[in-house]
């Protein structure tokens, strides 16, 4: 991937962060990248083609982000919600994937593919890690609503409190 193809991902990731599909341009991004906008549309042609290109490589970062994360702690619980509670106390502080699924009906199709796909690879590592299908729904429901209240409210803390219990649980099974 070139320099300028990066840059404009993270100039499109920032603004995806806020305001979801809608809350970027290409002429945001290009003041955002210092280019002019047809330099956008020359590395993306279509604003779908770049917010697919931004989804999918948070995905691919997510999966490499978690897989390492278990290395060191096999606990998928403690992995999980650490790996989330790391966004929310990034700069960012918000899952560019979980700002889009809330919209996922609107999207164009080859965004909400990327959107699926992101969930769908949540699902799958939860699942390969022990948990049911049923709890991996669960799990993953509590994260990102934990994520988008914390968010919501501008109270990082509001995160730890939603996921103390799933992590007192965990612990209370893995002690029996």
């Amino acid at each position: 991937m070139s320099e300028i193809n990066k840059a404009i991902m993270d100039a499109a990731e920032r603004r995806m962060r806020l305001g979801g599909f809608g809350g970027f341009s290409f002429r945001e991004i290009a003041v955002d990248v210092g280019i002019k906008s047809s330099s956008v549309h020359y590395h993306f042609p279509t604003k779908e083609n770049l917010a697919a290109a931004v989804i999918r490589r948070y995905t691919d970062n997510v999966e490499a982000v978690i897989s390492e994360r278990l290395e060191g702690d096999p606990d998928v619980v403690r992995a999980w919600i650490g790996a989330f509670r790391g966004t929310l106390f990034s700069e960012a502080r918000m899952c560019p994937a979980t700002v889009l699924g809330a919209a996922a009906l609107d999207l164009p199709s080859e965004v909400a593919a990327e959107v699926k796909r992101y969930f769908n690879m949540c699902l799958r590592k939860l699942a390969g890690a022990g948990l049911s299908d049923s709890e991996a729904a669960q799990f993953l429901s509590t994260l990102t609503g934990a994520l988008v209240i914390a968010n919501a409210l501008g109270d990082r803390t509001a995160y730890d409190r939603a996921t103390r219990e799933l992590l007192s649980q965990r612990e209370a099974r893995v002690a029996n």
